[in-house]
């Protein structure tokens, strides 16, 4: 395992733009095939999305230990090189010959020496959001990304940072690991092939403005949710809502927040009915008194998944609704009214729940982050619809999927990768 600040021209066989769970599955499967493989992604972190849940399918245990398994592996794999903080902004050449510029941003501390020790955290004055919980609390400026973040190393964030105007981490870091000089550097990597494995994003909730979000504090996404059940989370894993940290006896799941609708993603996401089942069933774990309603369109549950369905089927206190919502109200004391239409009897339902939880859609992180490679082909989603020779998409970069699929297809994009490369 390596991560430091590389100067001038380095060079490794492949190139895996995304840290995820797809890119390093990727990394692994070459490096393990005896290439030399660099990662590169943009976090302070590597796991991406996955390290961000808290449970995952098939098997419904916390991520960590999958990616645990992942991270031991690029510990002791000298074939592995990785950058966090870092974006590719150039490609040029063929396969087998493929200069891509890399730019390192600061990161302000310095990895080989910091220790983790989390003294700078407590002089910070300044607060900012958690992106890694969606906003759902803060971190000081100076920052871990999460409690098993890997690297286990501390970031500034240098947009909100005062820099010298403040210094105390500096005055108080006792390894001198703290560098508010550092400034970002650019370097270039010579790859055989590249394997694209950038990851999703969720859809923007805010743009579903007939669904409250932003709005009314009690509502809120999959993701979020996802936040709230985790041990790490916000809340340190209890599930409460956010406007006044009461545990909701009532919760509204809502299916195709987003998705499978012409006016904003018009696709199925792929996991979001099985998300949407898991965290009705961490609620009925946590809290065994409530209540949840699934409003959808249809239920989709493929191939091994079906049994998980007919087992969440089976508790009474989870409803299914059959009907696509039109839109969300407050009620009193921050309850919300969940107003459908029920298609299977033709009811117009209006449901006082105590928290809403929007299923919002999968959108690849492709649809934005513009890679500068010719020949580069999205469909009108963003997913990547080419395999130009030398350069594979892996995992949800080529469409929606689970956590088992992306890995499987970060397989085959590893195969790919090491067939475009010279030994």
């Amino acid at each position: 395992m390596r991560e430091s600040i590389p100067s001038g021209q380095l060079s490794g066989n492949i190139l895996v733009i995304g840290g995820g769970i797809a890119g390093l599955s990727a990394a692994l499967e070459a490096s393990e095939a005896g290439y030399d493989v660099f990662v590169i992604d943009r976090n302070p972190y590597l796991g991406g999305r996955v390290a961000q849940l808290y449970k995952y399918f098939p098997k419904l245990c916390p991520p960590y230990c999958g990616l645990e398994i992942l991270f031991r592996r690029i510990r002791s794999n000298p074939k592995i090189k990785f950058l966090t903080m870092s974006e590719v902004v150039d490609v040029s050449g063929s396969a087998g010959n493929f200069d891509v510029t890399v730019k390192i941003n600061p990161r302000y501390v310095d990895i080989a020496k910091c220790t983790a020790c989390g003294e700078c955290v407590e002089v910070c004055p300044v607060e900012r959001p958690n992106e890694f919980n969606y906003g759902m609390d803060t971190t000081k400026a100076i920052y871990l990304p999460h409690d098993l973040a890997f690297p286990m190393k501390y970031v500034i964030d240098g947009s909100v940072c005062k820099k010298d105007e403040c210094a105390k981490c500096v005055q108080t870091c006792k390894y001198d690991a703290i560098d508010l000089s550092m400034e970002p550097k650019t370097i270039t990597i010579k790859a055989e092939s590249i394997v694209v494995a950038t990851g999703w994003k969720p859809y923007d909730a805010t743009k579903l403005t007939n669904l409250g979000f932003g709005k009314y504090q009690n509502v809120i996404t999959n993701v979020m949710m996802e936040r709230l059940a985790s041990f790490n989370g916000p809340t340190k894993g209890k599930i409460v809502r956010p406007s006044d940290g009461k545990e909701p006896s009532t919760v509204a799941f809502v299916q195709c927040a987003g998705s499978r609708d012409e006016n904003h993603l018009p696709y199925c996401s792929a996991i979001c009915c099985l998300a949407s089942m898991k965290q009705a069933t961490y609620l009925r774990e946590q809290l065994p008194d409530s209540k949840a309603y699934i409003f959808y369109i249809d239920i989709r549950t493929p191939g091994r998944y079906e049994d998980f369905y007919t087992q969440v089927k089976e508790d009474e206190n989870i409803v299914f609704i059959k009907g696509k919502v039109a839109k969300v109200e407050e009620g009193e004391n921050g309850n919300l009214i969940v107003v459908a239409e029920n298609t299977l009897t033709g009811e117009k339902t209006r449901t006082e729940v105590e928290m809403v939880v929007l299923a919002t859609g999968m959108q690849p992180e492709l649809s934005d982050i513009n890679l500068p490679i010719k020949d580069l082909k999205l469909d009108s989603y963003g997913f990547a619809t080419f395999d130009v020779p030398g350069i594979y998409a892996a995992g949800v970069a080529r469409g929606p999927s689970d956590v088992a699929s992306s890995v499987e297809e970060s397989t085959a994009a590893a195969l790919k990768g090491i067939q475009a490369a010279k030994r």
